[in-house]
């Protein structure tokens, strides 16, 4: 499964890793993705999204809706 955000498409960055004696070898950073069941088209779905995405309101969660229209 691939660590991409299905709202913003973020995905992994990549870079060295630099040991004390200067070794370098690759490694990647992955996004904080979280699955989370959110509004898609004013149906519930399961997505993928990370945290920022979550924080900044770009992800409407499902059940919040529910309990502000009751």
């Amino acid at each position: 499964m691939a660590k991409v955000c299905e709202v913003c498409g973020r995905g992994p960055q990549f870079g060295n890793r630099i040991s004390h004696a200067h070794n370098v070898s690759k490694r990647r950073w992955n996004i904080n993705l979280q699955s989370v069941r959110a509004l898609v088209n004013g149906a519930a779905k399961r997505i993928r999204v990370c945290t920022s995405c979550i924080r900044n309101g770009k992800v409407l969660k499902a059940g919040k809706v529910a309990k502000a229209a009751a």
